[in-house]
């Protein structure tokens, strides 16, 4: 009974398992309802912003240059798929390990500012990415990389097929957000919520705070571009908007509204902005006018997000 009550404490909470099923039953039947590209678009940004919420929620590091990872790996993906002719997961993989490397780079300069200084390095080098992006012909300039092939995964699976595509989309999405979950709850993510806390006491207790901020700014990049390579075989595109300073903008948006250091936050933060702006697009410049005022009632009607409220109420970690 003693061991079977440790194996309990120490891995997956009840609450959790029964969310994850739920959100998996859910997203498995959600192509059958509900346009495919859309709901692959909500799953691409749920990553994203899952893995932005491991730096700021989790790492305490408020970053405004995360569209670099995200649109760099879509470039990069893209490019492997056309021009190389890579099967899809290389590409995806290519693009996350082109993410990680840059965020690796950026990361190991940017952690020595600490609070907004640390916020505007970011954003000074995801400015770089984007110009880059603008004047390079690797990634076509204003047009982009247009005409992405699918593919066929492990070069079996025609993924052509959007119905096809969203189950590989499933398949890295809830395999991104379980390995994000496990790096949380790992001792690893512990020292991050020490660190984030109280980083003085953290140093005190000797650890290389500046080591983790590294690690954990890697895989957040890593992460980011693991969505971004996806999205580019959605949309058979990498675009400039995908490394534009409003993408970053989004994420933070997305994190905040569903609520910053929580599990499920981002992805209920990511799936309201996603679903405004394709159900509110007729709006047109208007959509970002209402995002902004649902933004502006949420900040003050959920101060710790919306997920982080139901937390608070129901005493239990969401």
């Amino acid at each position: 009974m003693a061991d079977k009550t440790k194996g309990e404490a120490t891995g997956m909470p009840t609450l959790h398992k029964i969310i994850f099923g739920v959100l998996l039953a859910a997203l498995i039947v959600l192509p059958f309802f509900v346009y495919p590209v859309f709901a692959m678009k909500v799953m691409c940004f749920a990553l994203f912003a899952a893995a932005f919420n491991l730096l700021l929620g989790f790492g305490g590091l408020l970053s405004f240059g995360h569209a670099a990872y995200f649109g760099g790996a879509s470039y990069v993906a893209a490019h492997a798929a056309k021009v190389w002719g890579l099967t899809p997961e290389l590409a995806v993989l290519c693009g996350a390990a082109a993410a990680g490397g840059l965020g690796f780079v950026i990361g190991s300069l940017a952690i020595r500012r600490q609070g907004i200084y640390f916020a505007m390095v970011t954003l000074a080098f995801a400015q770089m990415v984007y110009f880059t992006a603008l004047q390079t012909d690797f990634t076509g300039g204003e047009d982009g990389i247009q005409g992405v092939p699918r593919g066929a995964l492990f070069g079996l699976f025609d993924l052509s097929d959007n119905l096809a595509l969203y189950f590989f989309v499933l398949a890295v999405t809830f395999g991104g957000i379980l390995f994000l979950y496990r790096i949380v709850h790992s001792p690893f993510g512990q020292v991050l919520k020490a660190i984030r806390e109280n980083e003085p006491r953290a140093i005190s207790l000797g650890y290389n705070v500046n080591r983790y901020k590294l690690i954990v700014f890697t895989l957040s990049a890593t992460m980011a571009g693991v969505a971004g390579a996806t999205k580019s075989q959605v949309f058979q595109l990498a675009s400039l908007t995908d490394v534009h300073w409003s993408m970053s903008g989004e994420v933070v948006l997305m994190t905040l509204l569903g609520g910053m250091g929580t599990i499920f936050g981002p992805l209920v933060g990511a799936g309201l902005i996603v679903t405004m702006q394709n159900y509110l697009a007729t709006f047109g410049a208007w959509v970002t006018i209402i995002q902004g005022v649902i933004f502006v009632i949420g900040v003050l009607m959920f101060r710790e997000g919306i997920v982080g409220v139901l937390a608070r109420w129901f005493k239990k970690p969401l």
